[in-house]
């Protein structure tokens, strides 16, 4: 018997280049938008996942809150369980508030307020509260989807960093004489095998950082799209988002995002952004950022203002 012949070319396609070179800037392929999320998203009585989703603006058929990653707020009554179920080769959980045990491939993690918990593949993992909980919980899922593939090896060992052991690493950062020289007061959670890119997972990113008490972090940029969940703050403390910068490394027709505590927001690649404290109280937050896998495909240009430039 012989072969079929093939054609193949039904779904070939020709641009002529400067028309479809960049599809963003054609308006092809969808902006991130600056969004925020707010606590109440988290202050009801049933115990559920409300995912934070933005696939409607990002034109995804699947639940994403950046092309890249899936967060949510997971809320469990005390005495209660729920499972949580992703095709992902990275899960992050933060533990905003709360207490309790999570049930992972025969293993039994207990978990309090102010930990993080990386974990890698995995078909569900069951979560138990003893105390009320609210759990931050971001996915590479969507990447995922987009590339058509499952993970197929883990990167990583489940791993936890308590809460008292990143506040004290962040209080000896911010002990240092030249604490206040630097733009930022933060410490990066890394795991061991991530031997090249120095983050949490190969694909994840994620800082836990201090906003003091009048405090202007100046702005940078980064091609990653940074999932801003603010862990604790007072009215008054807020990040101003835009394209450019001017001579004095002050943002230009900023867009003005105003934290709220427990809440979270989203901050667009390739965008300036600086945060500022004008309450009276310290803050802090936790951006988990897809900088793991733009660093490892050196794209992550992470650049800080330079005022002598605008640039």
């Amino acid at each position: 018997m012989g072969e079929a012949e093939a054609d193949w070319s039904g779904d070939a396609e020709y641009f002529e280049y400067s028309r479809a070179a960049n599809p963003i800037g054609a308006g092809i392929t969808s902006k991130v938008p600056i969004r925020t999320f707010s606590a109440a998203l988290h202050s009801g009585l049933d115990t559920t996942v409300e995912v934070l989703d933005l696939s409607t603006e990002l034109n995804t058929p699947w639940p994403a809150t950046s092309p890249a990653l899936q967060a949510a707020f997971v809320l469990i009554q005390a005495g209660e369980s729920l499972s949580t179920d992703a095709l992902a080769t990275s899960q992050l959980f933060y533990v905003l508030s709360g207490s309790g045990k999570s049930a992972f491939e025969g293993q039994q993690l207990h978990w309090a307020e102010g930990d993080v918990i990386v974990l890698p593949m995995s078909a569900s993992v069951v979560h138990s509260a003893e105390k009320r909980a609210v759990l931050y919980w971001v996915t590479d899922e969507p990447l995922m989807h987009y590339l058509g593939v499952a993970p197929s090896s883990t990167r990583f060992s489940p791993t936890r960093f308590p809460a008292e052991r990143i506040r004290h690493e962040l209080d000896l950062i911010a002990s240092d004489p030249r604490a206040m020289d630097r733009n930022r007061l933060s410490v990066l959670l890394g795991t061991a095998p991530q031997t090249q890119t120095l983050t949490i997972t190969h694909v994840l990113w994620a800082m836990f950082g201090l906003l003091p008490i009048g405090a202007v972090q100046k702005p940078h940029r980064h091609q990653s799209v940074a999932l801003d969940l603010i862990v604790e703050c007072e009215p008054g403390c807020y990040t101003l988002v835009g394209a450019t910068v001017n001579a004095e490394g002050e943002i230009e027709k900023p867009t003005r995002v105003d934290w709220e505590s427990g809440g979270a927001f989203v901050t667009p690649p390739g965008l300036w952004h600086a945060h500022y404290n004008e309450s009276g109280s310290a803050a802090y937050l936790l951006p988990v950022q897809d900088a793991g896998l733009h660093t490892y495909l050196r794209s992550l240009d992470i650049r800080f203002v330079s005022p002598a430039s605008g640039s």
